[in-house]
């Protein structure tokens, strides 16, 4: 996939599903440039916080979209993206109007990583990147009715391409290989 044609590839998962994973690997392996929905959100709450929850940031979220519109974070990531070649993933889709902003592109994928609640939970418990990654089991599943979450396995079921991650990491980066092919190959 080289050249200057652009790919606008959507990651849309839960929490501790592997999506950021994934991004990391297509930026490694496959150079792409990686965008998050969530980039403004974070960087509003690093001016005041050294770390930032996961329930800040749907808070954040929430009060945005009220305030200036449902397509505020595909509208603030609009210019970036159109200014740039090559593959470009855009991870953390959350609603409706995410997948429809990065179906829009010509061409414009959506990757859904998936996997069960307690193995999300787990992988999250460990890896201390929000300060409510410690949660326990039943504030996980609280974290998960938030309206930023809610909408992610429905959205997920529209993906073109499903990676149900619930092996190893060599099966996740095998299964990101395969559909990357597939891309190539459209």
């Amino acid at each position: 996939m080289e050249g200057k044609k652009k790919i606008v590839i959507g990651l849309l998962g839960e929490s501790g599903s592997g999506k950021d994973t994934v991004a990391e690997y297509l930026r490694e392996k496959h150079g792409a440039k990686l965008m998050r929905f969530a980039d403004p959100l974070k960087e509003i709450l690093h001016i005041f916080f050294d770390k930032i929850s996961r329930e800040d940031q749907q808070w954040l979220a929430l009060q945005l979209r009220e305030r200036f519109g449902r397509d505020i974070f595909p509208k603030a990531l609009k210019r970036r993206i159109e200014n740039e070649s090559g593959i470009i993933v855009v991870n953390g889709i959350r609603f409706w109007e995410d997948y429809d902003f990065i179906e829009g592109f010509d061409p414009g994928y959506v990757i859904y990583v998936t996997a069960d609640q307690k193995v999300r939970w787990e992988r999250s418990s460990k890896r201390g990147e929000k300060s409510d990654d410690g949660a326990d089991f039943k504030r996980f599943q609280e974290l998960e009715q938030s309206e930023t979450e809610v909408h992610i396995p429905e959205i997920g079921e529209k993906a073109g391409f499903i990676i149900r991650n619930e092996k190893d990491l060599n099966f996740l980066l095998e299964e990101t290989d395969r559909i990357m092919n597939e891309i190539a190959n459209k």
